[in-house]
């Protein structure tokens, strides 16, 4: 085999494959682009003797919509037609294959999270609700702290109604319908709370409703 070159060219001069079964949403490219941003383009696109691309469909997308000048590329002349269809599907079907080690993965986001980094850790790929449960998984060994341990509770028959008022020192929590101003009005009286955390509406099917479609 020989020395691969790195040629830089315009995104433009580039042809997708038209029978590319690697899709790419535009949350991904998305993604993409503030890698690039963050990182530089440090994975160069593969192409044929064409200059048909071979891998890096998604880099591409994400070059032209940064308006990138020119990306690095590196061209596998050498392959037949054959060979650069099955390098297609291996090149993106061989990286699914692989797996993590969750425990060293959350170690690895714990490290970053403890630095005082100028970018966000969603620039990885994760997502932050993946992310705060790898950061979770860490302490899960930790033993608790004691001014954290809850003894264990005997809570005995409900009493509680509607409509019931409890008190806890400067604390008081209400039974009652929050959708009711009332409810309101009893619990604070004539003070206004600084922060609310709420979760409505409930029962409501995610998929063609609240999901964003990649915007």
């Amino acid at each position: 085999m020989e020395a691969l070159q790195v040629v830089y060219r315009p995104p433009e001069s580039l042809t997708p494959y038209p029978q590319n079964a690697r899709t790419h949403s535009p949350g991904q490219i998305r993604q993409l682009m503030a890698s690039i941003r963050q990182f530089g383009f440090t994975n160069p696109v593969l192409i044929d003797g064409e200059r048909t691309v071979i891998a890096g469909h998604g880099r591409v997308l994400a070059a032209q919509q940064l308006k990138l000048v020119q990306i690095p590329t590196i061209q596998l002349a050498d392959l037949s037609p054959a060979q650069v269809r099955a390098y297609r599907m291996a090149d993106n079907q061989l990286a699914t294959q692989a797996g993590w080690d969750r425990e060293l993965l959350a170690l690895g986001f714990q490290g970053l999270a403890e630095l005082d980094l100028d970018f966000d850790l969603e620039i990885t790929g994760f997502a932050a609700p993946e992310i705060d449960l790898l950061l979770q998984d860490v302490h899960l060994g930790d033993p608790a702290p004691p001014d954290d341990t809850v003894p264990a509770l005997d809570p005995g028959p409900a009493v509680t109604q509607p409509g019931d008022l409890w008190t806890a020192g400067p604390h008081r929590l209400l039974c009652a319908d929050a959708r009711d101003p009332a409810s309101y009005r009893r619990l604070l009286g004539d003070d206004r709370a600084q922060l609310v955390f709420t979760d409505p509406p409930y029962n409501v099917p995610i998929a063609g409703h609240v999901s964003g479609n990649g915007r």
